[in-house]
C-alpha cells in the first residue's frame, strides 16, 4: 500500500515543525527518513498515522485521502513511537493479547497470530514476563511486535532502534528489512549507516522542510553537495598547497588526506582544469587528480547546515 503527502504543513505557535512537505513511498519500499534532532521527522510521522492534525496538505493511502478520526485508516498503519508505548504491569502475551483485541483481530486467529510474533520479534524467552521487567532491547521487540499484531499494510516507526546495544540493533535492521518485502515501511533516524543499511531510498528534512531524497547512491551522486576531487601534489609544503587550492573558484573547502601531500578538494561546480592549472602555474607536480563519490555523512551535512 502506498503512501503520498502534498503540501503537509504543521506550526506550533509561531514555528513550522513541518513546512510544505510532499513526497510518496511506493508498497514493498523501505524508507530511511532522516534528519537532525528537532528537523520535524515524528510530527510528519504522526500526521501520516492521524495522529496529528495538518494545519495544512493530505496524505494518502493507497490512493485514499485521509478521513479525520477514520478507523480504518488507524488499522491500515501500524505506528512503533520512539518510547515504547507498553503497559508495563502487564505481561508480554497478554500485552499483545490485548493489541490483537483492540485492533479487531478475528478472536479465532488471534492466538495464531500472536505465536507468530513471538517467533518473529524473537521473544520467546521473555513471553511470560510483564513488560516492565524487560530490557530496553526486548522493550522494542514487544513494541513492534505490538505495532504488527493486526498485520498492518504500512510500517510507521519512529528511532526504532534507539537504546539498543549493537547486537540488537542488528538484529531489528534484519526484521525492517526482511519486513520491507511485504510492507511499506517508513523509519525515522539519524543514524546515517543505519539508514544505508535497510532503506531502499532515504528522505532528509531539515527545519521541517524537506531538502533532499533518493537512492543512497543518487545522494552521493554529483547532483548534491558539489564535486570532491582527490588529488596528490609535490613541490611545495602541505600549508601552501592548501592555501592556493582553496583560492580556486568554487572551492568549498579543502581537507588534508591521509597520504603526504594528498589533499580533499569540495568545489561547488566541476574544477578539475583549475587544479591543474594552478599546480602548473606554481611548478608543482600532480601524482594524482579524480573525482571521488559523496559520503552520506557529506551529503547530510550540506543538506541540513543551513
Amino acid at each position: 500500500m502506498d503512501i503520498r503527502t502534498e503540501h503537509l504543513t504543521k506550526r506550533f505557535g509561531q514555528q513550522f515543525a513541518v513546512d510544505d512537505v510532499g513526497f510518496s513511498v511506493r508498497a514493498g519500499e523501505v524508507v530511511g527518513f532522516l534528519g537532525p534532532n528537532g528537523a520535524g521527522k515524528t510530527t510528519t510521522m504522526r500526521m501520516i498515522c492521524g495522529l496529528t492534525a495538518p494545519d495544512h496538505g493530505q496524505v494518502w493511502l493507497g490512493g485514499e485521502l485521509m478521513e479525520p478520526r477514520s478507523v480504518q485508516w488507524r488499522r491500515n498503519i501500524g505506528y512503533l513511537p520512539e518510547a515504547d508505548p507498553l503497559y508495563e504491569d502487564m505481561p508480554v502475551l497478554d500485552f499483545l493479547r490485548f493489541g490483537a483485541r483492540l485492533q479487531g483481530v478475528p478472536a479465532g486467529l488471534i492466538d495464531k497470530r500472536i505465536a507468530w510474533l513471538v517467533d518473529v520479534c524473537g521473544l520467546g524467552s521473555e513471553k511470560h514476563k510483564r513488560t516492565g521487567e524487560l530490557s530496553r532491547g526486548y522493550r522494542q521487540r514487544t513494541g513492534l511486535a505490538f505495532t504488527l499484531v493486526h498485520d498492518p499494510a504500512v510500517l510507521i516507526l519512529d528511532e526504532p532502534t534507539t537504546g539498543l546495544d549493537p547486537n540488537q540493533i542488528v538484529e531489528i535492521r534484519a526484521l525492517i528489512k526482511e519486513l520491507g518485502k511485504t510492507k511499506t515501511v517508513v523509519f525515522s533516524t539519524h543514524i546515517l549507516s543505519e539508514a544505508e543499511a535497510v532503506c531502499d531510498r532515504m528522505l532528509i528534512i531539515n527545519k521541517g522542510k524537506l531538502v533532499a531524497e533518493g537512492t543512497p547512491e543518487q545522494l552521493r551522486g554529483k547532483g548534491l553537495g558539489g564535486l570532491i576531487y582527490a588529488v596528490r601534489i609535490s613541490g611545495a609544503q602541505p600549508d601552501e598547497i592548501m592555501a592556493a587550492l582553496e583560492m580556486l573558484p568554487h572551492v568549498t573547502s579543502v581537507v588534508r588526506g591521509p597520504a603526504e601531500g594528498s589533499f580533499e578538494v569540495h568545489m561547488g561546480s566541476p574544477g578539475a582544469e583549475s587544479i591543474s592549472a594552478a599546480c602548473s602555474a606554481h611548478g608543482w607536480a600532480i601524482g594524482e587528480l579524480r573525482t571521488v563519490e559523496h559520503r552520506l555523512e557529506d551529503v547530510f551535512r550540506d543538506a541540513t547546515l543551513n
